[in-house]
C-alpha cells in the first residue's frame, strides 16, 4: 500500500492534535494522504472552508506526502476523483466504531474498490474531539494542549464573537 493514495476526510473544525496524529500515522502507510474537508451545508462550523484549508496547510506543511483539499458530495466520488484506494478514519472509542462501521459498509457498497482503514490515535489523543475543543474554548478553558499552536488563539477569538 505504500505506493497508494488514501483520503482522510473530515470537517476539521478545528483541526486537533489527534487529527495530526492520524495524518502522521497514515503517511507511514501510504505514498500520499489527501486530507479532504467535506463541505456539508447542514453542519454549522466555526471556521469557513477556506480558513480550515489554511489551517491544515499550515499544520501539515512539515508532513511529507500530504495534500489538502475540499470536496462536496459523496465521499466515494472524492475517492474516485483522487484515485484513492483507501479512506482513513480515526477511531477514538467504541462509540465511534458503530457509526464508522456503518459508513464503511455503505462506502464499500458505493465504491467496492476502496477500503476503509481505521487508525487508533496515540493514547494521549484518544479523548480529543473538535466538538469538545470548541466547548472548552467557549468557556475560556485552556485548549493549547489539544490543538496546534497556530490555531489555538484564532479559535479562542472566534468563539468569543
Amino acid at each position: 500500500m505504500t505506493n497508494s493514495i488514501a483520503l482522510y476526510p473530515g470537517t476539521f473544525d478545528p483541526v486537533t492534535n489527534g487529527h495530526i496524529d492520524v495524518i502522521r500515522r497514515a503517511t507511514q502507510l501510504f505514498r500520499k494522504v489527501i486530507i479532504g474537508i467535506g463541505m456539508q451545508t447542514a453542519k454549522e462550523t466555526v471556521f469557513s472552508v477556506e480558513e480550515r484549508l489554511k489551517h491544515l496547510e499550515t499544520v501539515c506543511s512539515n508532513i511529507p506526502g500530504t495534500e489538502i483539499t475540499a470536496f462536496e458530495g459523496l465521499l466515494t466520488e472524492a475517492v474516485k476523483e483522487h484515485e484513492a484506494v483507501a479512506v482513513v478514519r480515526g477511531l477514538r472509542a467504541v462509540s465511534d466504531f458503530e457509526y464508522e462501521f456503518q459508513m464503511a459498509l455503505m462506502n464499500r457498497e458505493l465504491a467496492p474498490e476502496c477500503e476503509t482503514i481505521f487508525l487508533m490515535p496515540s493514547p494521549e489523543y484518544s479523548y480529543i474531539s473538535s466538538t469538545i475543543i470548541r466547548e472548552i474554548a467557549c468557556f475560556g478553558g485552556d485548549i493549547t494542549p489539544f490543538v496546534p499552536a497556530a490555531i489555538a488563539d484564532e479559535l479562542v477569538e472566534r468563539v468569543k464573537q
